[in-house]
């Protein structure tokens, strides 16, 4: 019994200390939105989808124009015409759609953007955090922004700021 008992309680201690881990929280949403790296590329960013959401809306008048033309003039083509301006529009609605996923489909121009100018600014603040959790000997370093819901957090423990400082971001 006594063998039981003392191996419960060794038990105990054990799980004790392995629980007794040393972790922070951070909002990298924070964090970025302090960094001014990060805000203008961000600018570089809504700038370039401005300038092709521009071109596309710009299409599309083009197109709803070229369907209200048709939908006027069918009654007088001829079957020949009125199938050959069809397919026009339908090359020229398929050409919209292609553009719209080159541009901003998954994987498309924008996808490829962000990565370019938003990619650096996350890596410098995913290694601040690192060599921050590194020297302090954090266990976990959580993120409470986007994504991970933190029901409650002892504000002692968010480090953005000290995050921030490590970047030189006042």
């Amino acid at each position: 019994m006594k063998k039981i008992l003392s191996l419960a309680l060794g038990l105990v201690l054990f799980a004790g200390t392995a629980m007794a881990q040393k972790y922070a929280i951070i909002d990298t949403r924070y964090i970025l939105d302090k960094m001014p790296d990060y805000k203008q590329a961000q600018k570089q960013l809504d700038d370039v989808a401005a300038e092709w959401q521009k071109d596309i809306d710009g299409k599309q008048a083009e197109l709803d124009k070229m369907y209200k033309d048709f939908e006027a003039e069918q009654v007088m083509l001829s079957d020949e015409l009125k199938k050959k301006r069809e397919d026009q529009l339908f090359m020229k609605e398929k050409e919209l759609r292609d553009l719209q996923r080159k541009r901003f489909g998954f994987e498309g121009d924008l996808f490829k953007k962000r990565q370019e100018l938003i990619k650096p600014v996350q890596d410098k603040v995913y290694n601040a955090v690192q060599k921050m959790a590194t020297l302090r000997g954090y266990d976990f370093v959580l993120d409470k922004s986007e994504g991970i819901t933190i029901i409650f957090a002892d504000p002692k423990l968010d480090k953005s700021e000290d995050v921030l400082k490590e970047l030189g971001v006042k």
